[in-house]
């Protein structure tokens, strides 16, 4: 079984009697969220690839990362080893389920397997660095649409437009990752506070 994307949806590829076939997860028993995060992925894969950033490797290593994840899901759910196409390297990795742990001998009494304990939040760390992020492009943007604002209006809220659906797939991808949230949280956190501090320029 492989796992690709296809027009920004997410597709499990296989062989049968008639050849190979694309199916859409939610086809299989693999559970709705599972299904779900597959297309979410498939969409920012998507976005990512057909934007004109190859060299931005924050978004394509998150990319890549996340559809290792999901294919490890997919093969514990179906017991299977699982391939997946990287859609921006385009590199075929195989995965297979993870073992089972042996059951316990018959003798022992069966010890509850306690599920794997959350780290603890970094909020100092986190909001510092949050801070910073924050700051840096809030200043960024700012310095970027008054200068182009003195030779046209237009031309600043283009550019604003352009920074911010450039930076979308990488704060997008980056809202759930331990590390990377809080830089996602800085950037989307400077971009809402510069364009305040732009309006207020105007009045």
């Amino acid at each position: 079984m492989e796992l690709r994307v296809r027009d920004g949806r997410a597709v499990l590829a296989g062989e049968d009697e008639s050849g190979e076939r694309e199916v859409d997860p939610h086809s299989l028993p693999l559970g709705a969220d599972l299904a779900e995060a597959l297309h979410e992925w498939a969409k920012v894969a998507d976005a990512v690839t057909r934007t004109e950033t190859p060299q931005d490797g924050v978004a394509n290593a998150l990319v890549a990362r996340r559809g290792k994840q999901l294919a490890i899901r997919i093969a514990t759910v179906m017991n299977s080893q699982v391939s997946y196409t990287d859609p921006v390297s385009g590199e075929l990795v195989s995965v297979d389920a993870p073992d089972q742990p042996a059951a316990a001998p018959e003798t022992e009494a069966a010890q509850p397997v306690p599920d794997d304990a959350p780290e603890p939040t970094p909020w100092g760390t986190g909001l510092t660095v949050s801070l910073i992020t924050a700051a840096i492009v809030t200043v960024t943007v700012v310095s970027l649409s008054l200068g182009l604002g003195e030779t046209s209006s237009w031309l600043a809220l283009v550019a604003n437009v352009l920074v911010v659906g450039g930076l979308a797939p990488s704060v997008w991808l980056g809202r759930r990752v331990p590390v990377w949230r809080w830089v996602a949280y800085g950037v989307v956190t400077g971009v809402l506070v510069a364009w305040l501090a732009l309006i207020l320029t105007l009045l």
